[in-house]
């Protein structure tokens, strides 16, 4: 099976797409790049960046996947407004990360304040869904890992879940600040996302959507295409601006937006024309529920609209009637109702507020599953005044027709955004002429994409291999007894080293039970691991061989029954010792919680029968399940009294003279409690063993016991001679 690369030759994937009507909203079915996508999402553990040129459908594959897929995800973005956009939480957020660098191999003070719950969700996930990519720092990428492996696998990037970073490296940039510069500069490279240490160590495919459903004119795709990919010509400089049109000021209805580069040219230029509009200005204040800070609201907190002006809706609507970008002219206004007109329709739309949620994930106690529990609400008119938007707040979004002004372009990729936004040249007005100068391109960025391209058509041609890939790794962890086995072993060796004295048969029950796991459990599974290894995608998949699994299951199942069913609930021990007995506490634990997981699964797949994307469900339900059953236990220990608590630890197995023990046992405790010690410093609990077993008549006899010794021997001696006398 060929291996995977990791990013120094990272594996590309350029899929031809026929033409399809850009009113038809296409299902994943009938759109062969989404469908490649959606294969190697939910049918391998590979990641993903997924790429494309704007309007190339990443916002559509991002909800189709929240939608399908039965995996166990989460959404992040690096902004607010982009996190409500994508139904998910900032990267900050929902990470608990602070807004300085992250710097590699510095010793942070501990931040991971981290719920149980939410240390139960990072544990569980399947999939890391990172949106906007191209606007997440390299050393934010690496801050993310680390949160990860902390509470997951630390040998495995992003602690061994599947990622899936959606974006195009030719947008909008992180930002980079020269005092963070100036930290981050020893350590990376690059600012942008490929520059992270983590990305260098994880294997990942690259897909690139191709069709371009925004734009269909083929002469203005191409310049597009040149700018983004940095190889603009003088031709096409020279068509851009045959746009440009300075005095351009079109008529109300046309529905012009103008893309300015900053927020403060945008904002005043709406200020000023709604100022000129005669008439009454209406505000309208957002209704705001519970918890939603103010840098991810989607429109102004304060609308002050005019009859006449011009909106954008920031949102889709349900039933169609808008869709987030498209521009309108307030109709009709007064306090209860706004009314706008879109060029093209012949009836009003009457506004309504709607509402955002922030959200924030969570899992759900009952069923097990991560759900998004809102935080708050925002409560507004789907509206923003529109003669003018910056370039960023315009990324996602389709005009009819833009002004733009990109004569003062700061970042690189801000002109490749703003001119992407068009639908065509015709609707396109550049407010000034375009300039070489004005079309920066990051080297770093063009070198990357080189070396994608370079790899092209891998990607699909490994999709094959990844699946089976994936397919077998899934069986491999079913049928993996490792852990239980060594949990088992510090569990015995425990035993060995502190009770064999005193719990001999116990000590010889769990030799044995060593003894059997290696033979009859781990032994067996590695000669079935082999078989399965060497088999190709048809051989798993047929009917023959599904069964097989279920017999497996069964045959590990009903063994690591046998073996351990009966005895670990039958294994308790009393140490006098804290640590000794804290070391046999978590053993019998790990070792119990190890043993529930792995029969409750293998009973699913004996019953059900095994595919890779329901295991990974059961698994993690069955975890998250037997979690919660364990962690009940001390709740209900906590209950107990303490003579009934020490009771219930002591095992009684290997005493055989119960009663005698029980009455030594009430001796020492009127004792501890007459001197004022605790129990174990009158006489230890594996003394009192060691005496109701052997039942020693002489002083001489009593000190010969393990753990008596001459000092209790001249303290309680006689009294313990007349105890057993009686007894």
């Amino acid at each position: 099976m060929p291996n995977i690369n990791t990013s120094a030759d990272i594996l590309t994937a350029t899929v031809a797409q026929g033409e399809t009507k850009l009113q038809v909203k296409e299902t994943m079915k009938e759109n062969r790049e989404l469908q490649l996508a959606w294969e190697f999402v939910e049918n391998t553990g590979v990641s993903i960046f997924l790429t494309g040129k704007a309007g190339t459908g990443k916002t559509t594959f991002l909800r189709e996947i929240k939608r399908r897929s039965p995996k166990r995800m989460v959404v992040v973005a690096p902004t607010g407004v982009a996190a409500i956009n994508a139904g998910g939480q900032t990267i900050h957020s929902f990470f608990q990360l602070p807004l300085s660098p992250y710097v590699p191999q510095t010793h942070y003070k501990e931040r991971f304040d981290f719920s149980k719950e939410k240390k139960k969700l990072l544990r569980t996930l399947d999939l890391l869904v990172i949106d906007e990519i191209s606007m997440v720092r390299s050393d934010l990428l690496d801050a993310i890992d680390n949160v990860m492996r902390r509470f997951r696998d630390p040998r495995r990037p992003f602690g061994g879940a599947q990622l899936l970073m959606i974006g195009d490296l030719q947008q909008l940039t992180p930002v980079v600040t020269a005092a963070d510069q100036a930290l981050l500069q020893e350590h990376y490279d690059t600012p942008y996302f490929f520059g992270s240490k983590v990305l260098q160590q994880t294997p990942y495919v690259t897909l690139e959507l191709q069709h371009v459903y925004r734009q269909q004119d083929p002469v203005f795709i191409d310049i597009l295409n040149h700018i983004r990919e940095g190889r603009v010509t003088p031709q096409d400089i020279d068509r851009l601006n045959r746009c440009c049109l300075p005095d351009f000021c079109p008529k109300a209805d046309e529905g012009y937006i103008r893309l300015t580069t900053h927020n403060h040219i945008a904002d005043s230029y709406n200020e000023n024309r709604l100022a000129n509009i005669s008439g009454k200005a209406y505000r309208f204040k957002a209704d705001i529920e519970g918890t939603f800070p103010e840098y991810s609201y989607p429109t102004d907190g304060e609308l002050t609209l005019k009859e006449g002006a011009q909106v954008m809706f920031v949102k889709n609507d349900p039933a169609g009637k808008f869709y987030n970008g498209r521009i309108g002219r307030i109709t009709s206004i007064d306090q209860g109702h706004v009314c706008v007109t879109c060029p093209g329709d012949d009836c009003e739309i009457e506004v309504e507020a709607t509402e955002w949620e922030n959200a924030k994930y969570e899992l759900n106690a009952q069923t097990k599953e991560i759900e998004t529990t809102v935080q708050g609400i925002f409560r507004q008119l789907p509206l923003r005044l529109a003669w003018a938007i910056t370039i960023h707040k315009s990324q996602g979004l389709t005009f009819e027709h833009a002004i733009i002004d990109a004569a003062f372009s700061f970042a690189a990729g801000q002109v490749y955004v703003a001119l992407s936004r068009c639908k065509s040249l015709d609707g396109l007005v550049l407010a000034k002429p375009v300039q070489q100068s004005n079309i920066m391109n990051d080297r770093g960025v063009g070198n990357y994409i080189a070396m994608q391209g370079e790899a092209a058509q891998r990607s699909i041609s490994m999709l094959p291999a990844l699946k089976e890939q994936y397919h077998i790794e899934q069986l491999r962890q079913l049928f993996d007894f490792n852990d239980l086995q060594r949990s088992e072993n510090q569990l015995a060796r425990v035993i060995e080293e502190h009770f064999a004295g005193t719990h001999p048969r116990l000590a010889a029950a769990h030799r044995q039970a060593r003894s059997d796991i290696k033979d009859k459990v781990v032994e067996v599974a590695r000669k079935w691991t082999a078989i399965f290894m060497a088999m190709n995608g048809g051989e798993l998949n047929n009917t023959q061989f599904a069964e097989r699994v279920k017999r497996s299951a069964t045959y590990f199942l009903d063994t690591v029954t046998d073996i351990l069913g009966d005895l670990l609930p039958a294994t308790s021990a009393e140490s006098d010792s804290r640590h000794v007995q804290k070391r046999f506490l978590d053993a019998i634990a790990d070792t119990g919680m190890i043993y529930d997981i792995k029969t409750a699964i293998l009973k699913e797949v004996a019953l059900n029968g095994f595919d890779p994307v329901t295991f990974m469900r059961i698994k993690q339900r069955v975890t998250l399940g037997v979690t919660d059953d364990r962690e009940e236990i001390p709740k209900k220990r906590t209950k107990r009294n303490k003579k009934e608590k020490a009771k219930s630890n002591v095992n009684t197995e290997d005493v055989q003279d119960k009663a005698l023990f029980e009455q030594l046992r009430e001796w020492r405790q009127n004792k501890s409690v007459e001197k004022g010690l605790p129990p174990y410093a009158i006489i230890r609990q594996k003394a009192l063993i060691g005496i109701a077993n052997s039942r020693p008549q002489t002083i001489g006899q009593l000190i010969s016991i393990p753990f008596f010794g001459k000092k209790s021997a001249e303290t309680y001696g006689e009294e313990i001679l007349e105890i057993i006398t009686n007894a």
